[in-house]
């Protein structure tokens, strides 16, 4: 590798899944305001809104949305105009 490249700041990081409450701790170089302490140690944390345990392609559990519902309130609404 090539030397001066490379971030020194590797540390232990939090991040929070906010959607479910599940936490990854991995080496990170990403800046955080905020800190959490897990089994009496302090770590920063990070909050994102969706993971992997939380993102619809990898748990399998799929949101339907009600299309049908929102097309015929469209047609109700500004359906044919010419008449």
């Amino acid at each position: 590798m090539k030397k001066g490249i490379h971030p020194d700041n590797y540390r232990p990081v939090v991040f929070k899944d906010m959607s479910n409450d599940e936490i990854f701790i991995t080496r990170s170089t990403v800046a955080a305001k905020e800190t959490i302490e897990i089994d009496g140690v302090t770590y920063p944390l990070v909050k994102l809104e969706i993971t992997s345990s939380s993102h619809p392609f990898f748990t399998g559990k799929q949101k339907l949305v009600d299309t049908a519902g929102r097309v015929d309130k469209f047609m109700s609404r500004y359906g044919n105009r010419k008449k």
